[in-house]
C-alpha cells in the first residue's frame, strides 16, 4: 500500500517518504535493534500521512531510546530527549502553553528546517586541543554564546522556577534574560545567578508602569533592558488550546480570573499600580515609543523580535544598543520565515555595528555555529531548558546547557576553530 502512495515532489511528505524507506532498508540489516524492527513493523501497516509523520517521530527519538522516556538528566543523549520527560511532567495545559507555536505550528516548523539549508565545513589538521568559547558583549565576559531566553511563568514548570534556571546558568557562566511576567523576582534570580542578568520588557499600556518595571530592574543590577517588540499583532496558539481540552484540573485554583488579577500575581508588579493596564504588550508601540524608551534606560537598550534589514536600520537610528532576531520561539507570528534565513540581512544591516542575538529552535551545538558563522555575536535558547526545567529541576537545566555546549564544542574542533572570531561565513555553505 505505501509504494502506492505519491508525494509531491520536494514537499515534506515526500521527504517522510523517503525516511519511510530507508528506515525499511534497516529493518532486514542484521545489525539493528530489535526495538527498531518492532516499531518500524508497527508502522508497516499504516500508509497515510499520519503513517509517515509518526515515522518521522520515531527518529527524533534519541538512539536506543525509541519508545522510553528518560528518568534521569544522565540518560540524555541530547536536548530533545528531555521533551517527552517534560510532557510526562507537566499537566497538559503547561505543556501546551510551552509547545505551541501559532496557527498551525508552521512557522515553529520552520525555525528548525531552517537549520537544514545550512552546510558545515569541516576543516582539517588544525591544532583544536584548546578552544575558547567566550564572548565579550557590552564589556562583560560569558563563557559561552548560548544564552537562555525569557520565558514567562516558569513556576508553571516547576517549582523552583527561575531560581532553578539561574542556578543551572551559574554553573557554567551562561547569562539569562528573565522576563517581566516570569515567577521569580530579579532581585532573587540575580542572587541565585551571582551575577546580573538582562531584563526582558513587555510595557504594557500604561507609561507609568513601564518606567517602574525599568527603574526596578535596573536598581537590582541589569545591564540591559531587552524591550518585546513582537507580540503587539495578537496570536492564535492552537495547540495551547487543544492541550487545555485534555487537561481536566479546576485551572481556578491558580488561575484568578481576568487580566489585572493575573499580572498583578506576578512578583515584578509588586507595589506597582496595574489598575489603568489593559495589555502587557504596549500595543499601538512604533518608533516614537522606543525613542521614549531609550530616554529612561540608563544601560543597554535591545530590540527583541527584529527580523528585516529595515527595522534593523531603523534601531540603529533610535539610538538601540543590540538586536535579538526572533520571531518569539515561532509564537509571534505564521510568517513561516525561520529565524536563521533573516538573520543575514540583520547583520549586514547593522554591519558590525551593535550586537545581534538570535533565538528560535536551536536545539543543536551545530544549530549554535551555524548563527555565529552568519554573524550572529550569541544565541538564546527557550524550551530545550525549560524541557530540562520541567523534568528534573536544576539539574534537567544544568544537563541541557551542559549537552549543548559539549556539542558546540565538538562542532568547533571539526571546523577548525579555537575561538569565536575563527567562526567566519567561510564556515558553512548553503544547501
Amino acid at each position: 500500500m505505501f509504494e502506492m502512495f505519491q508525494p509531491q515532489p520536494g514537499s515534506e511528505t515526500e521527504k517522510l517518504f523517503h525516511r519511510r524507506k530507508f528506515l525499511e532498508f534497516l529493518s532486514a540489516s542484521p545489525v539493528v535493534a530489535p526495538s527498531m524492527v518492532t516499531a518500524l513493523a508497527g508502522l508497516s501497516a499504516l500508509g497515510t500521512d499520519a503513517a509517515m509523520a509518526q515515522s518521522y517521530d520515531v527518529l527524533r527519538q534519541s538512539p536506543g531510546n525509541v519508545g522510553e522516556i528518560i528518568d534521569s538528566p544522565s540518560q540524555a543523549l541530547n536536548v530533545f530527549d528531555f521533551e517527552p520527560a517534560a510532557k510526562k511532567a507537566l499537566p497538559p495545559a503547561h505543556y501546551g502553553y510551552l509547545a505551541s507555536g501559532v496557527d498551525g505550528d508552521e512557522t515553529l516548523k520552520a525555525n528548525r528546517e531552517g537549520f537544514e539549508k545550512i552546510r558545515i565545513r569541516a576543516r582539517r589538521l588544525i591544532d583544536v586541543r584548546k578552544i575558547d568559547t567566550t564572548v565579550k558583549i557590552f564589556g562583560e565576559t560569558w563563557a559561552s554564546p548560548i544564552v537562555l531566553a525569557p520565558v514567562s511563568s516558569q513556576a508553571a514548570f516547576h517549582p523552583e522556577a527561575e531560581s532553578a534556571v539561574a542556578r543551572g546558568a551559574k554553573v557554567k557562566g551562561h547569562q539569562m534574560i528573565l522576563s517581566t511576567v516570569g515567577s521569580t523576582a530579579i532581585e532573587d534570580v540575580i542572587k541565585e545567578r551571582g551575577a546580573p542578568v538582562w531584563y526582558m520588557l513587555y510595557p504594557t499600556d500604561d507609561w507609568a508602569v513601564t518606567e517602574a518595571l525599568v527603574k526596578r530592574a535596573e536598581k537590582a543590577g541589569a545591564p540591559a533592558i531587552v524591550l518585546t517588540v513582537d507580540r503587539q499583532g495578537g496570536r492564535n496558539t492552537e495547540t495551547l488550546f487543544r492541550e487545555r481540552r485534555l487537561d481536566t484540573r479546576t485551572c481556578s485554583d491558580c488561575h484568578t480570573p481576568g487580566f489585572k488579577n493575573e499580572v498583578s500575581r506576578k512578583p515584578m508588579f509588586d507595589d506597582i499600580d496595574v489598575s489603568k493596564v489593559t495589555n502587557l504588550y504596549g500595543t499601538g508601540m512604533t518608533w516614537d515609543y522606543v525613542k521614549r524608551l531609550r530616554g529612561i534606560v540608563k544601560g543597554k537598550l535591545v530590540l527583541k523580535g527584529i527580523v528585516t534589514h529595515e527595522d534593523a536600520k531603523k534601531a540603529l537610528d533610535y539610538g538601540v544598543d543590540a538586536l535579538i532576531v526572533s520571531n518569539h520561539g515561532g509564537r509571534a507570528e505564521e510568517s513561516l520565515e525561520a529565524t536563521i534565513d533573516a538573520l543575514p540581512e540583520v547583520v549586514q544591516a547593522v554591519n558590525g555595528k551593535v550586537p545581534v542575538l538570535i533565538d528560535g529552535g536551536f536545539r543543536r551545538g551545530t544549530d549554535v555555529i551555524k548563527a555565529l558563522a552568519l554573524g550572529a555575536n550569541a544565541v538564546c535558547i527557550g524550551r530545550p531548558y525549560v524541557w530540562g526545567l520541567a523534568a528534573f529541576g536544576e539539574p534537567g537545566v544544568t544537563a541541557v546547557l551542559a549537552i549543548m555546549q559539549r556539542e558546540f564544542e565538538t562542532i568547533m574542533r571539526q571546523v577548525g576553530a579555537t575561538k569565536l572570531s575563527e567562526i567566519t561565513a567561510a564556515s558553512v555553505s548553503r544547501a
